[in-house]
């Protein structure tokens, strides 16, 4: 070890003591405006030279201040520096899988959860893989984001395709190449998708934003099935009824007339149909039902 490099550990090490002790004396009042002035991992590592590991944990963490900083005090409005933040930590420590996998929920989620920009959670994804041949997950979650934000179904079934053939891969994804590529655009395949996502992941943001597209699919499929139980309605007293609470009162309905966030549907007499509320945080655009 040169004399450079026993310098530099005192200096590394208390970097993230020094920005815990500026937050807590900033407060709430802190400025959210965050500035860097190295835009490339290849810069960064110059400056770290054996110490890559541990630069690489110094800013993964620094990016999820940053996403959160973004997401409380900006309201999700911009998040300029996510994808070169997550660029230098991978270019850091290429093997470092939470930063791939987190960093890609985090630009692809659409605003105000994330920063709404998937392709450039997909390209976080392609670089993991390219560092990572043999990490199936990795190959597998490209696939997913391929389907489930960018809705190609041709190109998702190519890398799943992909992924299967790597030791050690789930059985199953084979199958889900198949079925995704002769049904795409739909919503099973949608919460099968989300669904894997989720057994697969520990407890943190992955898990719980999976379990958050769950709830919005079980939403849709509620909403669907109200509607379906105002027609039959209809059909049994010749108009339709004045609220959903008319439906449990007839025996159509037993189930909740709330969706899983606890907001009640909404409903439109004029054409019938039940929607999920604007209020609640499982609704999404109308060119979003069924993919989420």
């Amino acid at each position: 070890m040169t004399w450079r490099s026993l310098l530099l550990v005192p200096f590394v090490v208390s970097i993230p003591l020094v920005q815990l002790r500026i937050d807590n004396r900033l407060g709430t009042f802190r400025s959210q405006e965050e500035v860097l002035y190295l835009w490339r991992g290849e810069q960064v590592k110059r400056l770290f030279p054996g110490f890559e590991a541990l630069a690489a944990d110094i800013y993964w963490l620094r990016t999820v201040q940053y996403f959160g900083g973004r997401r409380v005090f900006a309201g999700g409005r911009s998040f300029d520096l996510l994808k070169p933040l997550i660029d230098i930590t991978t270019t850091l420590d290429p093997r470092l899988d939470i930063a791939y996998r987190y960093g890609a929920v985090f630009l692809s989620e659409a605003p105000p959860i994330g920063a709404g920009r998937p392709r450039q959670g997909i390209e976080v994804l392609e670089k993991g893989v390219e560092a990572q041949p043999t990490d199936w997950r990795l190959r597998q979650d490209l696939g997913f984001f391929h389907y489930l934000y960018l809705h190609d179904a041709a190109t998702a079934s190519k890398i799943l395709t992909e992924a299967a053939e790597i030791p050690g891969a789930a059985y199953w994804l084979k199958g889900m190449a198949a079925d995704v590529l002769s049904n795409s655009g739909d919503r099973p395949h949608a919460r099968q998708m989300w669904r894997q996502m989720y057994e697969q992941s520990e407890e943190g943001a992955i898990k719980a934003n999976a379990l958050l597209h769950l709830q919005v699919l079980d939403a849709q499929d509620l909403a669907e099935a109200l509607t379906a139980r105002v027609t039959a309605y209809e059909r049994l007293h010749g108009e339709k009824p004045r609220s959903l609470d008319a439906l449990p009162r007839s025996g159509l309905w037993r189930g909740p007339l709330v969706d899983p966030s606890g907001v009640p549907f909404l409903y439109d007499m004029n054409d019938g149909r039940v929607r999920i509320s604007p209020q609640s945080a499982l609704w999404r655009p109308e060119r979003a039902q069924g993919m989420p």
